[in-house]
């Protein structure tokens, strides 16, 4: 590292000793909380609570409608010469996109290898006919299906950033960190340890805002007191930082996340469902998530050119992309540049505060009072802040009702592409609907 970021992360350290000088920033006092965040578009959700250190809602503005495309993957990418422009119609373009949830798909597929021998005939040169065998090897598919998670979102988006402190693309072609006067570059191990957190942090269904201090603590309030918009400049002030810059290849990218369900234990759940049919292929469990990027690049020629798939193949094949492109967009003051530092939270599951939750109750009158609610204590938490109740389906609740379509799934051999959405015992039997006594 040089001596001019060393002496930056001194500074740094000095304005903060109790920071971490690498991954996810400290828990430090949340902001007051906003009153409103983008809508769930499939969803009619009278009371959202929303995570404290949001972004305040921005005032009336006239409509633009910007020009995109949606790739393969159902992928936004736009090069509206407005939005590389005009930070606010940017901004506000990023609420609109974010008010759609990303696809969240499960994706189980069984396959097994097979040996397979044929007799070849052919004649040789002395006109007679030779036989021979020959051995192939084949990938034999037991079964392909697809059940769609999303249909279970019940809130979001909630809008989050990440920390001046974490590695991430904030202008250049590399990572770097935010200190106070000047950004530097993001050493490996920073990025090896927040690339491991990451990892960690989707396979337990943690929210993205979530550090690694949420190890040292346990319960409800560790989710709740970590700030959401953890930059030092609000969605805003990146979107126009992102319009100021004259870089002709740069690029602004928004992730949608889905959160709240242990990921690692649910796919060992749905693991031990199969193996228990006797299957013993090799078993693929996979969630996967499309139309959860948004990206916006420049209105010019090459940047379109190069956002065409088939023709960024043909440049790589052709060995002009590396190292001509690449080279132009790492090294050239107005070649490349990336901004990946923020983005839209969809929950599975969360926590909020209820209405009229007096936080002074003891652990009889909680008792007491969930039970005139309905509510079993399962489903409410006592904290410092009051009591709060869990919304939307657990894990466990969702596989319970999910196990046997997936077993039916597996010993059917089922192959489809078409995500189912109810398990087996929900799907109406019109026919049985005219039977007397059904």
């Amino acid at each position: 590292m040089s001596t001019k970021d060393e002496d930056a992360r001194a500074e740094y350290a000095g304005l903060y000793p109790d920071a971490p000088t690498a991954g996810p920033s400290v828990i430090i006092d949340a902001p007051p909380s906003f009153e409103e965040t983008v809508g769930h578009v499939a969803l009619n959700i009278d009371e959202t609570s929303v995570p404290e250190g949001g972004e305040e809602p921005p005032p009336d503005f006239t409509p633009y409608e910007a020009e995109f495309v949606l790739s393969g993957s159902d992928t936004v990418i736009s090069h509206d010469g407005h939005l590389n422009q005009d930070g606010e119609a940017l901004y506000r373009f990023l609420l609109s996109q974010a008010s759609k949830p990303p696809t969240y798909l499960l994706h189980c597929q069984g396959t097994h290898q097979e040996t397979r021998t044929r007799w070849v005939h052919h004649t040789n040169q002395q006109g007679q006919t030779e036989s021979r065998t020959e051995t192939d090897t084949v990938t034999v598919t037991d079964f392909d299906f697809y059940i769609d998670i999303g249909r279970n979102i019940v809130s979001g988006p909630v809008h989050w950033s990440v920390g001046d402190n974490e590695p991430a693309y904030r202008g250049k072609m590399i990572k770097e960190l935010d200190f106070p006067h000047e950004r530097c570059k993001a050493t490996r191990a920073e990025k090896k340890f927040t690339d491991l957190w990451q990892k960690e942090r989707t396979n337990k269904g943690l929210p993205p805002w979530i550090g690694p201090e949420w190890r040292d603590r346990a319960g409800v309030d560790a989710l709740r007191e970590g700030r959401v918009l953890k930059s030092s400049k609000t969605l805003r002030q990146w979107a126009d930082e992102y319009c100021a810059s004259p870089k002709y290849l740069k690029e602004f990218q928004y992730q949608k996340i889905v959160y709240g369900w242990n990921i690692q234990a649910l796919t060992s759940a749905i693991r031990a469902a199969i193996v228990s049919t006797h299957y013993r292929g090799t078993l693929k469990i996979d969630f996967e998530t499309t139309a959860d990027k948004i990206f916006i690049r420049p209105d010019n020629k090459l940047s379109r050119i190069l956002s065409k798939g088939w023709v960024k193949f043909v440049l790589i094949i052709t060995l002009i992309y590396f190292p001509f492109v690449w080279l132009f967009k790492r090294f050239h003051s107005r070649g490349g540049g990336r901004w990946v530092v923020c983005g839209g939270a969809y929950a599975l599951k969360c926590y909020q505060t209820s209405p009229g939750d007096n936080p002074g109750l003891g652990g009889g009158e909680l008792q007491l009072s969930t039970n005139k609610a309905g509510m079993t204590p399962d489903f409410v938490r006592q904290t410092d802040g009051g009591i709060l109740k869990l919304v939307g389906a657990r894990e466990g609740e969702w596989f319970r009702e999910w196990e046997g379509t997936i077993r039916s799934a597996v010993t059917s051999r089922l192959q489809s592409k078409e995500p189912m959405v109810l398990p087996d015992h929900l799907v109406p039997n019109s026919p049985a609907m005219l039977l007397d006594g059904y």
